[in-house]
């Protein structure tokens, strides 16, 4: 059976995606679409350029939402028109607009495979595209603070002077302003950071605002962020098609809070299998339970 994903939006977010899918040799087939159709039929030529230089055949195609109806995964990567802003939530107006137009031609199409949305503000995002479509919760999920999450990991081992794949832990909340590190979850060879030897003592606040500052530092930079999440995204897209049952930090639906945010989740074919719930200190289940509220507000500041 070939494993087919679609990819709806083809700005540099999507396109690395696509590219990240090909490169690795992931899927089998790849639909890209985009409102600037030309914009998704050059990518999908160029990305058809590599198919001899590649150790897997991808076939791609582009804008045809027919093509979607047998497709295993669908990567939502809508962005805005204005890209250098410094909160995500400004983009909430424009993003949950086109979303609420997409989503109802993919459902048309009769598509019944999991949905990943990295748009963003991305959990807001998220709650919405399980609304419009009435999918169940496990099929639709925000790669949430798996960027973020891969950001800690890259700080505290610089800071360490260790290969980040050595730190363990999560960014949990939002995949924005309120998201927070919970250090009570990272460690090193099994190692709470807090018991790790060092011979400079570590300064987590200092490390904590380098993980969240991470993002605005790249995007003032080169004008946009894409390696790092459309990474993490071909990563979450192979765990579905592979059935890998692996736990990524995503935006997914909490029943405490009742509404999407960022937490370790097992996924597999079929989307979330378990969510999971490490145990936090009294300060981040706070942190927790406050960055929720701020996803909510957000959610209801939508016209539906």
């Amino acid at each position: 059976m070939k494993r087919k994903v679609g990819i709806i939006g083809t700005g540099h977010v999507g396109s690395d995606v696509a590219f990240s899918l090909v490169t690795q040799g992931i899927c089998d087939e790849i639909v890209l679409i985009d409102k600037v159709e030309t914009k998704a039929e050059s990518e999908a030529l160029e990305l058809r350029d590599m198919a001899s230089m590649t150790s897997s055949y991808t076939t791609i195609t582009s804008n045809d939402w027919d093509a979607l109806a047998d497709a295993d995964v669908i990567v939502m990567a809508v962005g805005p028109e204005t890209l250098l802003r410094e909160e995500r939530m400004e983009e909430l107006v424009e993003t949950s607009r086109s979303v609420a137009e997409i989503v109802p031609k993919i459902v048309a199409t009769g598509f019944k495979g999991v949905f990943v949305n990295i748009t963003n503000p991305c959990d807001v995002i998220t709650m919405l595209i399980q609304k419009v479509s009435g999918f169940d919760r496990s099929r639709v999920f925000g790669t949430g603070t798996s960027l973020d999450t891969a950001r800690m990991r890259r700080v505290v081992g610089e800071a360490l002077h260790i290969n980040p794949k050595s730190v363990e832990g999560y960014v949990l909340g939002e995949h924005g302003e309120s998201q927070f590190v919970a250090w009570s979850t990272v460690k090193i060879g099994g190692v709470s950071i807090a018991d790790y030897k060092t011979e400079t003592p570590l300064d987590l606040p200092i490390l904590k605002d380098a993980v969240r500052g991470g993002g605005w530092n790249i995007l003032t930079g080169k004008g946009w962020t894409s390696f790092g999440i459309a990474t993490a995204a071909a990563g979450i897209v192979d765990a579905v098609l592979t059935d890998a049952k692996q736990v990524f930090p995503l935006a997914v639906y909490d029943e405490k809070t009742m509404t999407y945010i960022g937490q370790p989740a097992l996924i597999g074919a079929n989307g979330v299998i378990a969510i999971l719930e490490p145990k936090l200190t009294a300060d981040e289940e706070a942190n927790f339970v406050a960055s929720a509220e701020i996803i909510k507000k957000a959610f209801h500041l939508i016209k539906r």
